[in-house]
């Protein structure tokens, strides 16, 4: 876990990310994705770091997906501290964020608030 690169705009967590390698996030000038990026733009045009910093309830972009969807909902309850804390033990548990291309078993979930409680536990319910 490359805990300083810590989690995207739209929840997805840069710091387990397969791809973390070449990429240094959506913060930074080099992100592949700042042309069309969605929830970069609009993050970016509300002078905010994060969608989780957002008080809006948002499902645009990536947020149309469970697993940022979920990772934006739990930082906006526990924190991103939190968050980051709950990955990096699940991750030594075992659990993997990426295991085929960018699938892994975070992606098992088709509802948030399952996801959020295999965040927090590292058991599937």
């Amino acid at each position: 876990m490359k805990r300083k690169l810590g989690i995207a705009r739209c929840g997805l967590a840069c710091c387990l990310c397969s791809e973390n390698e070449l990429c240094s996030g959506c913060n930074s000038d080099n992100c592949p994705d700042k042309e069309w990026c969605d929830n970069r733009k609009c993050s970016i045009s509300k002078g905010l770091a994060h969608c989780f910093d957002c008080d809006t309830d948002c499902r645009k972009g990536m947020l149309g997906k469970i697993k940022p969807y979920a990772f934006t909902l739990f930082a906006k309850r526990y924190g991103e501290k939190v968050l980051l804390d709950c990955l990096a033990e699940n991750e030594k548990n075992g659990i993997v964020y990426h295991r085929s291309g960018i699938t892994g078993d975070y992606d098992a979930f088709d509802d948030a608030e399952k996801l959020i409680a295999f965040i927090k536990t590292g058991k599937k319910k």
